[in-house]
């Protein structure tokens, strides 16, 4: 896997700032503020408690850090490392207070992007040998999706279009509305720049065969079979990317990248994989 670009922490803080403040409500930890003297000094480590691939080691930075600039957070592993269950993840040291404090904020958001990152690497590894690659969607958490789509990437997986602004994805209710492909992508030429790339969503093979006639640069093959997928490939001949998407998982995904598509599409890796359990574990 090629190198992982961690996110600028410009566009991370905000993010987690205002996951801070819903936590804090109107009157802050009541709880930690009553029994932990504000002096106190404590060392903690996250760990893991399951196999997985890590993700989101920036966001618990951010959640002990913004609320006390004194605490020392010191990574043991990098985003996208796999790890076995009681690996340390990474060191803390600083005042208590905002150790317990910053604590389920920044699990929730290192758990989540780590249990992201897990889902991908496994169809990722279901796919090796296949040029196919693993690619999320717009099945984001509202709020989360540069963070939701930075995980897909450490898992070793690719990122599809990141909002409705950045390409052109022709669905079937656009068709439907617009009375055929054709007339669709027609109405999208006329109006998107020459910097957009164009993907047209079809069912059937008949609705491909329309959309060799005028091309596009990408084609979403979606919910067909295997054995249909294999001969869309056929069919396209190279002359746009091809990606399949509908009931992909770790059993399927193996004959799906087998029939020769260029992308794998997945929206449960965003909106339905399970977390990676992390703990954060007192230590003196």
């Amino acid at each position: 896997m090629a190198a992982l670009d961690p996110l600028p922490e410009l566009m991370v803080e905000p993010i987690v700032r205002a996951a801070l403040l819903e936590d804090l409500g109107r009157a802050g930890d009541i709880t930690t503020d009553a029994v932990v003297p504000a002096g106190h000094v404590s060392r903690l480590v996250l760990a893991a408690r399951q196999d997985g691939v890590v993700a989101g080691l920036d966001c618990a930075r951010l959640a002990f850090r913004l609320l006390n600039p004194d605490v020392r957070f010191t990574p043991v592993v990098a985003d996208g490392a796999r790890v076995a269950p009681g690996t340390v993840l990474a060191e803390v040291e600083g005042p208590s207070r905002a150790l317990l404090t910053g604590e389920r904020t920044g699990l929730n958001l290192a758990c989540r992007l780590s249990g992201i990152a897990t889902a991908t690497a496994s169809l990722a590894d279901a796919v090796a040998g296949h040029k196919a690659q693993i690619v999320c969607t717009r099945k984001t958490t509202p709020g989360l999706r540069a963070l939701e789509k930075y995980a897909v990437r450490a898992g070793g997986g690719a990122n599809h279009r990141f909002g409705l602004d950045d390409a052109v994805l022709v669905k079937d209710n656009h068709v439907a509305i617009a009375g055929s492909v054709a007339e669709a992508v027609r109405r999208v030429r006329a109006r998107a720049g020459h910097m957009v790339k164009v993907e047209v969503e079809v069912d059937t093979l008949a609705q491909l065969e329309e959309l060799l006639t005028f091309g596009a640069d990408a084609v979403l093959l979606d919910n067909m079979t295997p054995a249909t997928l294999a001969e869309a490939v056929r069919m396209v001949g190279g002359r746009m990317l091809t990606e399949a998407s509908g009931r992909v998982n770790r059993e399927t995904a193996p004959a799906i990248a087998a029939s020769g598509v260029d992308l794998i599409s997945v929206g449960w890796l965003t909106h339905s994989a399970p977390i990676l359990d992390i703990g954060l574990d007192w230590v003196g």
